[in-house]
């Protein structure tokens, strides 16, 4: 496989990001209120901490992209 290949299929994975993101901006929202509510002061995000909101815009991005290839 030729690097230039391996760039061309990043870069057109990248340009789906948007409308992706789009797709899931209620659990985007979520996730991110998890993440600052748990990060404020001085606290540091600590590893699954916010794991059910991962998981929920994880499945929500891999939704949306099959969706999009079908």
């Amino acid at each position: 496989m030729s690097g230039r290949n391996v760039w061309s299929s990043s870069r057109q994975r990248m340009r789906r990001f948007p409308e992706l993101f789009a797709r899931c901006s209620e659990e985007a929202a979520a996730y991110g209120k998890c993440v600052a509510s748990t990060t404020t002061g001085k606290q540091e995000l600590k590893k699954d901490l916010c794991l059910k909101e991962f998981e929920a815009l994880k499945r929500c991005f891999i939704n949306a992209a099959n969706q999009r290839i079908k």
